[in-house]
C-alpha cells in the first residue's frame, strides 16, 4: 500500500473525462496488433525471418497493450467482447490472458509486496530477471489458478487447451513454416515478459512510495506504444492506455517537484516540456 503523501495527493487530479473512447479510438485499440500479426506471418511464409521477427516483436508489444486494456476493461466495448479479446490473444500469444488478468489485478492490490507474484522479477538483478524468464509465465499461471474465481478458471482452462492445440498444430503441420516461426517467436516473447513487462517498469522502486517508473518524450512514447506510462497506470488504472500521455501531463503540472524514475533514461529535448504530452497523439 502506497504511503507517500505526494502520490495520495495526486489522486485528486481530474481523470474521469479521459475514460470515454471515441469510435475511432475503440477501433484502433481493437485492431492495433492485427497488421503486425499479418505482417509477421506473411514474412515468415516467404522466408523473410528477420523482418518477420521485427513484426512479431511489435505484434507481441501491441498484443500486450490490447490484453492489458481488456484486463482492466478499458477498451470501450462490453465486457463480454473484452473477454473475447483476451481469449483470442491467448491463442495468438500462447498464454492465458485471463490468468494474466487475475495475476495483474492481484499485482495492483499488492504492488511489490511479498504476495505479488507478477512483480517478483523486479526484485532481481536484470540478468537474473532474464534467466528466470522461462519460468515466469508458469509461476504466474499457477498462482492465477490458485486464486482465480470459478468463472476465471474456466476461461484459463479453455485458453490453456487452445494454446496446446496451436502448439500441436505447429508441430504437426510442417508445410506451414509461418505457424512454426510464430509459435517460436511467441514462446520467446512469453519468456521475456518478466523482464520487459515487469522488471523494466518496477526495478529499484519503493513499494511504499514511487512504486513504478514512467517515461516522457515523443520518441519513446511512439516506439513503446505508450506502454511505459506505468506510474500513471497504477495511479489511475481505469484510464485507457491511449489517454495516459494526457494524464502524465496533468501529473507533471500538479506535482512538478516529483522526479519520476524513468524506464529508459533519456535527456529531454531542448524544446520539449512535460506538458507537450498533452498534445501527443493517442
Amino acid at each position: 500500500m502506497t504511503t507517500d503523501p505526494r502520490l495520495r495527493q495526486l489522486r485528486s487530479i481530474e481523470w474521469r473525462d479521459l475514460l470515454a473512447l471515441s469510435p475511432a479510438e475503440k477501433a484502433w485499440e481493437l485492431t492495433l496488433s492485427l497488421p503486425w500479426l499479418l505482417g509477421s506471418l506473411l514474412c515468415y511464409q516467404a522466408g523473410w525471418i528477420v523482418p518477420g521477427a521485427f513484426c512479431s516483436f511489435y505484434f507481441f508489444l501491441t498484443g500486450l497493450r490490447q490484453s492489458h486494456g481488456a484486463q482492466h476493461y478499458t477498451l470501450g466495448v462490453p465486457r463480454r467482447v473484452q473477454d473475447g479479446v483476451l481469449f483470442s490473444l491467448s491463442l495468438l500469444m500462447l498464454g492465458s490472458m485471463h490468468a494474466v488478468q487475475v495475476s495483474h489485478l492481484h499485482h495492483h492490490r499488492h504492488c511489490l509486496d511479498e504476495e505479488d507474484t507478477e512483480g517478483s522479477t523486479s526484485r532481481l538483478p536484470w540478468w537474473r530477471a532474464l534467466l528466470v524468464g522461462p519460468l515466469f509465465p508458469l509461476r504466474l499461471h499457477r498462482m492465477a489458478w490458485r486464486i482465480a474465481s470459478p468463472v476465471k478458471r474456466r476461461w484459463i482452462a479453455a485458453e490453456v487447451l487452445g494454446v496446446l492445440g496451436i502448439v500441436g498444430a505447429a508441430l504437426a503441420l510442417p508445410d506451414l513454416p509461418a505457424l512454426r516461426w510464430h509459435v517460436a517467436a511467441m514462446l520467446i516473447g512469453e519468456s521475456l515478459t518478466g523482464f520487459f513487462a515487469v522488471w523494466t517498469v518496477h526495478h529499484g522502486c519503493d513499494p511504499h512510495g514511487l512504486h513504478s517508473r514512467t517515461q516522457r518524450g515523443r520518441l519513446i512514447t511512439w516506439i513503446s506504444y505508450s506502454m511505459f506510462f506505468h506510474v500513471e497506470h497504477h495511479l489511475f488504472p481505469a484510464v485507457p492506455t491511449c489517454r495516459l500521455a494526457r494524464l502524465a501531463a496533468r501529473l507533471d503540472a500538479a506535482a512538478p517537484e516529483i522526479h519520476w524514475l524513468p524506464v529508459v533514461p533519456m535527456p529531454p529535448a531542448p524544446d520539449e516540456s512535460p506538458l507537450l504530452a498533452e498534445h501527443l497523439a493517442p
